[in-house]
């Protein structure tokens, strides 16, 4: 068995993979079958399916490496709440934009929060104390663009967009707790 670089516990197989997985193709299926019985909102393109698809699949087997990674439920929790925040960071931006509509370029700020806590998380090595610390500056990555949002008069959507500041934060203080578990 590898060892659990999160907390030092012995790696366990998800026995949720199945669920996951199959929540994800259902979910993407309410589109096509949607489209078959003519449902307005509903016109996806073969461009639309791809790029969801790619987006499940990034997400769920992110969360597939991080339960072999670590067995403990509190760094799969943290990492769960930070892969669907992350998810629904792309999703929302990718539908309408959070800020504006889709193609407002202040959208692309989003972008670099992602990748603060995907740098953070390659120089963390996947272990929890640095995950804390990569979650705690993803959500202040967050918070800053709600300034921008302020500043830019997007007040509107300025709490909107403060509320993922939220899971991010939620997400640190597991992976804390993951820690002092070790």
């Amino acid at each position: 068995m590898a060892h659990d670089m999160g907390t030092g516990n012995r790696r366990r197989r998800n026995r949720w993979s199945l669920a996951i997985w199959g929540a994800a193709a259902v979910l993407l299926s309410i589109p096509a079958i949607s489209m078959q019985f003519g449902i307005a909102g509903f016109d996806w393109t073969l461009g639309d399916f791809v790029v969801m698809g790619a987006m499940f699949a990034i997400a769920c087997g992110s969360y597939e490496v991080i339960t072999r990674i670590s067995g403990n439920m509190a760094y799969r929790a943290a990492s769960a709440v930070a892969i669907g925040t992350a998810f629904l960071t792309v999703w929302v931006n990718l539908a309408v934009g959070m800020i504006g509509n889709e193609n407002n370029p202040a959208n692309l700020w989003f972008g670099g929060v992602l990748l603060v806590g995907l740098a953070g998380v390659i120089v963390a090595g996947f272990k929890a104390p640095g995950m804390a610390r990569a979650m705690e500056a993803t959500a202040l990555g967050q918070a800053l663009i709600v300034v921008y949002a302020l500043v830019a008069g997007h007040a509107e959507v300025a709490l909107f967009i403060g509320l993922f500041v939220l899971p991010w934060l939620v997400s640190a203080q597991l992976f804390k707790k993951a820690a002092r578990e070790s």
